[in-house]
């Protein structure tokens, strides 16, 4: 059986993946950092898919913590096929711009957002190395890697997500030697429960400016990433970040963000 680890899988887009891959038969891992209620309700969603799926807290912003999940999830299911960088996300910016931003902001951004890729991807490339297996490392980023809210100033946010989108770039052109593939998802606006802070105002505003007619769901980007994970389907894709937006980012939707919050 193949196996796969989703960080940051409890909700959202990582619990869509999680279950995705469940259903296409893969074992999985479904890492979180502290929401172990959570992120059991999608083992047990997925074991009843009839696949084993195991829960792993860690803080994948941590280099020790992460490649420690890596460690145990290979010694639990023997190998790991796919790993699923999802972990992350933008907090509320402080008051002020750049020249007021905390540096622990800025710090606690790259390692959310970029450096937990990192710090996954080289641990789940020397074990995939190590065992011969041909498998794949999907980074979800975002399609503020590529534009980002001037007005809202997210610099961190966007600096991250564009850092992983060339990272991407780097270890999949390095990695494909070995046959795994690496390749990038940036997601627009997605429906999940993150979005519960804004007003039903605010939401149909958002899904206004969207041309297909409203945002995504975490279908939308575990359907993708399985595709990504298939070397069948997907071995000729290399080092690509592929935009999963609805045209969001075509027609300069950003700007009709707010800009104070996330």
């Amino acid at each position: 059986m193949k196996a796969a680890l989703i960080t940051g899988a409890s909700r959202g887009i990582g619990a869509g993946c999680a279950l995705a891959f469940a259903r296409e038969g893969y074992a999985v891992g479904i890492n979180h950092r502290s929401s172990a209620e959570d992120a059991e309700k999608i083992a047990q969603q997925c074991r009843e898919l009839g696949v084993e799926a195991e829960v792993f807290a860690a803080d994948v912003a941590d280099a020790g913590q992460a490649q420690g999940m890596v460690e145990a999830f290979v010694e639990r299911f023997g190998r790991i096929d796919a790993l699923v960088n999802n972990a992350g996300g933008a907090l509320r910016m402080p008051p002020g711009g750049f020249v007021d931003m905390p540096i622990e902001y800025w710090d606690n951004q790259i390692a959310l957002n970029l450096s937990a890729a990192s710090y996954c991807a080289q641990a789940a490339a020397r074990s995939m190395i190590a065992t011969d297996v041909q498998g794949a490392i999907i980074n979800i980023s975002s399609i503020h890697g590529d534009v980002t809210w001037v007005r809202r100033k997210a610099l961190p946010y966007s600096a991250a997500k564009g850092g992983l989108n060339m990272f991407t770039k780097a270890i999949g052109v390095e990695l494909i030697k070995h046959g795994i593939n690496v390749n990038c998802i940036a997601p627009g606006l997605i429906h999940t429960k993150a979005l519960d802070r804004y007003s039903e105002r605010d939401l149909n505003g958002f899904n206004r400016k969207i041309p297909f007619g409203g945002g995504g769901t975490p279908a939308d980007i575990a359907e993708l990433a399985v595709f990504l994970a298939d070397k069948a389907k997907s071995r000729f894709i290399v080092g690509q970040t592929i935009t999963v937006d609805g045209g969001q980012s075509i027609d300069g939707s950003i700007d009709a963000m707010l800009d104070d919050e996330f």
